[in-house]
């Protein structure tokens, strides 16, 4: 999947992820531990509490982004007024035209439309382009965050993240 056919930005579709497109999120295997993830991800998504959005073009994923709604830490996501953008991938071929600041305009208008005030993401300290393309889109730096959390892989097994960042938010209006 990562030698599409070159299609312009304008041939993106931006819509919410089917089940079908779970094994894709994998990204030719570079994310195959978020399996288990996903799928529970995708559950909360058909249940109302997540969103989840691809950004197709012809017949491949060439981006993605989440959303949580509510988290038990409520900087992040309160479930009434802050949502949490996360899981922001564009395929390098498909970076720097646009397809990154449509995902996030997509995200942004699904929380609107649920009655959501803020928007809140976080960017790798050293992702200096996502904390520029966030400053562009109307993101200020909020706080520093050690990006410190674990998850259970595709064999069972407990594994640690620690993914220093920059947590940033935006007013939606």
């Amino acid at each position: 999947m990562t030698d599409l056919p070159f299609l312009s930005v304008e041939a993106v579709v931006i819509r919410a992820v089917r089940v079908e497109d779970l094994p894709a999120l994998e990204w030719d295997g570079v994310y195959t531990s978020y399996r288990c993830l996903f799928r529970d991800m995708y559950e909360d998504a058909e249940r109302g509490r997540r969103i989840m959005l691809v950004a197709v073009a012809g017949s491949g994923m060439v981006g993605q982004v989440f959303v949580q709604l509510s988290s038990t830490d409520t900087q992040f996501a309160d479930g009434a007024t802050r949502g949490y953008l996360y899981a922001l991938r564009v395929r390098p071929a498909w970076r720097g035209q646009g397809v990154g600041t449509r995902l996030i305009a997509a995200a942004e208008a699904a929380l609107r439309a649920r009655g959501f005030t803020t928007a809140v993401i976080a960017a790798a300290k050293d992702n200096t382009g996502a904390v520029r393309l966030y400053q562009r889109m109307g993101y200020w730096i909020l706080m520093e965050d050690p990006g410190e959390w674990s998850f259970v892989d595709a064999d069972g097994q407990e594994q640690f993240v620690s993914e220093p960042c920059w947590v940033m938010e935006k007013r939606l209006e």
